[in-house]
């Protein structure tokens, strides 16, 4: 059952992706939008950025959640042979790819209505106005709590006896069956978490930051990126 769920995330990530193919221009908008975020989420986290603890698992989010994805890589193949790679994974490392995928599908959706007609160029303005017309605060509440979730779970991952090796054997498995982006996260994942040693402060503050700057956006404070106490 979690090799089907996983097939079927996958193929509602695929879908959206191919929205943006058939418009050259919109993926381009698309892309913006998510550099723009990109830099946006480094200036939040320059802290965690920039310490030896926990700058993996900022990288990792950042990249990992939400990064622009390859998306030649998510094909029908790779979709059709997910429940094999779920098979020969613990129960908990495939709820973490099946939550992972859950928070790429909310993120794109909402990522690729605010391209349709975000402002250009991408300032705080602009994106504030394009990121309340696309979505409902609700909705990113509960995007921010996914990729929260996301995190809880990959912490019990790094407690997990003989993950490390067992992922590193699937690496080359993976990657031959079109899989090698789960794998990645999954390996990032595990070695941010387990370098981390403890997750609960970083969670909290991510999950603080990201739910005051949303209640900003909506409110229409006309500085809503500004630090978070």
């Amino acid at each position: 059952m979690s090799g089907s769920k996983l097939a079927e995330a996958l193929g509602r990530v695929i879908a959206l992706r191919k929205e943006l193919e058939r418009d050259a221009n919109h993926k381009k908008r698309w892309l913006e939008v998510k550099q723009w975020q990109i830099e946006r989420l480094r200036a939040t986290y320059a802290d965690f950025l920039a310490s030896d603890r926990y700058r993996a698992a900022a990288e990792f989010f950042l990249d990992e959640l939400y990064g622009a994805k390859d998306i030649d890589q998510r094909d029908a193949e790779a979709q059709k042979v997910a429940p094999k790679l779920a098979s020969l994974l613990p129960s908990r490392a495939v709820a973490a790819l099946i939550l992972a995928i859950e928070l790429e599908e909310v993120s794109e959706r909402l990522d690729i209505e605010m391209s349709r007609t975000i402002k250009l160029p991408i300032t705080a303005k602009t994106y504030a106005e394009a990121y309340r017309a696309a979505s409902t605060e609700t909705e990113r509440v509960k995007q921010i709590e996914l990729a929260e979730r996301i995190g809880s779970a990959l912490e019990k991952l790094a407690k997990v006896p003989m993950l490390s090796s067992m992922l590193q054997l699937m690496k080359a498995p993976a990657a031959m069956w079109g899989l090698g982006h789960l794998h990645r996260f999954l390996q990032r994942g595990f070695d941010a978490f387990a370098a981390m040693r403890g997750s609960h402060d970083f969670l909290q503050a991510t999950n603080r930051r990201e739910l005051t700057i949303n209640q900003r956006l909506f409110a229409g404070d006309p500085d809503p990126f500004r630090p978070v106490d």
